[in-house]
């Protein structure tokens, strides 16, 4: 059985948003576009636009399609081919636990776990190819030795790299059969009605940004997605925020994130998902200077692979591992419980 990244399985995509000149002269989009975006052959384009890759005015449209003045056109394309040798960097590792076969390790915040658009270094591959010599790479996802998941930049916590092609395979059917154990701790917008629950509502590519993971919901008319599940318990009521701890039963792309969007709960921070504005209490000048200083010292979404916990591929022992918040997640909880008690 061919195995493949359950955590954010999905191929990365490049984005482009073009707002055509009010002077541009009809032209078709297939040459408008292999004329603006590097890197990117006229047939290339007309791929794309058949896969429904380009949105004009928020359709779907042809190869022959005329551009007109004003049109709105959004591209969502498969990253460009390129080499896939990482290169090396001396970049430090918060190594949690190590062996001959496999290591944790706790990714910080604003580290990219692997090179792709935008981000080809500074990642941690290319850290774990400068301390590790001939880490295995699960077939198909070449360039990214040792990976078996991942977790978004912007969110910290613990990783399992592999480093014996046993360890690779056999991690890797622990996530393709969801029997690893994962929590993550995260600081959402609300209080939510429920101080225990299980989201289970199917999660796919948002039609209007790729980059979006969304709720495939009977209302949203959107049919398919990939089935997700995750668990949440409320850990403690903050007065217009929350604390949760999240089990991910299966491991989509932003599953969390999008999840607790669709629960009404998005994470504090999250400006993909909404959570950067000021969503709950009132619009006092003190209380939004409180919660943009809190945003200043968590610049992003709050959010942290606290536990993991699988079988060792060799030993067949059971695994578990704990890490401590991290020193911005505290600052922003603690300030919050300090505004509460006093105001």
């Amino acid at each position: 059985m061919e195995q493949t990244f359950d955590n954010e399985e999905d191929i990365l995509f490049e984005h482009h948003r073009i707002e055509v000149d009010k002077g541009q002269s009809l032209l078709r989009i297939d040459k408008f576009l292999s004329d603006r975006l590097a890197n990117a052959s006229r047939n290339k384009i007309q791929l794309a636009i058949d896969a429904d890759f380009v949105l004009v005015n928020g359709k779907p449209t042809k190869s022959n399609y005329k551009v007109r003045p004003s049109d709105l056109i959004t591209i969502s394309m498969p990253e460009p081919p390129r080499d896939t040798d990482v290169k090396a960097e001396n970049i430090p590792l918060n190594i949690v636990y190590e062996d001959e076969h496999l290591l944790v390790v706790n990714k910080p915040a604003g580290m990219v776990v692997h090179p792709a658009y935008n981000n080809w270094a500074g990642t941690l591959v290319n850290a774990l190819t400068y301390h590790f010599q001939n880490l295995p790479t699960m077939q198909g996802n070449d360039g990214r030795p040792g990976l078996v998941h991942r977790i978004d930049k912007d969110t910290s916590g613990l990783l399992v790299i592999a480093k014996t092609d046993v360890a690779m395979v056999h991690l890797a059917k622990q996530f393709y059969v969801h029997s690893i154990e994962r929590t993550y701790y995260a600081l959402v917008w609300g209080e939510p009605k429920q101080d225990k629950g299980t989201i289970n509502m199917p999660l796919g590519r948002s039609l209007k940004d790729r980059r979006i993971t969304v709720a495939y919901t009977p209302e949203s008319g959107l049919t398919g997605g990939k089935e997700a599940i995750t668990h949440y318990e409320v850990l403690k009521n903050i007065r217009y925020v929350s604390l949760l701890k999240c089990n991910l039963e299966t491991g989509r792309t932003h599953q969390i994130r999008a999840h607790l969007k669709y629960l009404g709960h998005p994470l504090f921070n999250d400006e993909m998902y909404g959570g950067h504005e000021i969503l709950k209490g009132n619009m006092f000048s003190k209380y939004k200077s409180f919660v943009e200083n809190c945003f200043e010292i968590i610049p992003r979404q709050a959010l942290h692979a606290k536990t993991l916990g699988f079988i060792h591929p060799v030993t067949k022992e059971k695994m578990e591992f704990d890490s401590e918040l991290p020193a911005d997640f505290t600052a922003a909880l603690e300030k919050w419980e300090h505004y509460v008690n006093y105001n």
